[in-house]
């Protein structure tokens, strides 16, 4: 059995969480904290439910309004999925990690084409200067200047 299985009736839950029967009809027709249903339509009360009617009372005793206790509870219905959510997609992360132990790791080469690296290894940079010059066009002469070869003048 988990917290959240609906497994008090009405009058247990009523007792464990310290109210009326009728509050806990009345909340769950606020919204505030609404029980599982057995077919023939009876409440049925998880552990999770208990906790929540204990922090209902706790917070309407001081002073906040059965509207706000309604959005709280409902950001906390979704930070708990949430944290399972993540929960869930770090075990998967986890497990593709550990099936692949060996992955390949790219880089680029000197060339700009791809080379696939072990893992964990380091490419070695490249720390050359290279002096670019510029090609000229066809019958302009740049090329004569450019090298300081005047002979074709």
């Amino acid at each position: 059995m988990d917290a959240d299985s609906p497994v008090f009736a009405i009058a247990v839950a009523a007792e464990l969480a310290g109210m009326h029967p009728q509050t806990l009809r009345q909340y769950d027709r606020l919204g505030l904290v609404v029980p599982g249903r057995t077919r023939g339509g009876s409440r049925r009360y998880s552990m999770r439910d208990i906790e929540q009617l204990r922090e209902v009372a706790q917070l309407s005793s001081e002073g906040m309004s059965l509207p706000a206790i309604a959005r709280l509870l409902d950001l906390e219905d979704e930070v708990r999925m949430l944290r399972g959510r993540v929960s869930e997609l770090e075990g998967a992360l986890r497990a593709e990690r550990e099936s692949r132990p060996g992955m390949r790791v790219f880089a680029a080469g000197a060339t700009g084409s791809i080379v696939t690296l072990a893992s964990g290894r380091r490419i070695r940079r490249s720390t050359e200067v290279v002096l670019w010059r510029p090609r000229s066009r066809a019958g302009t002469g740049d090329d004569e200047r450019a090298s300081g070869d005047d002979s074709g003048r």
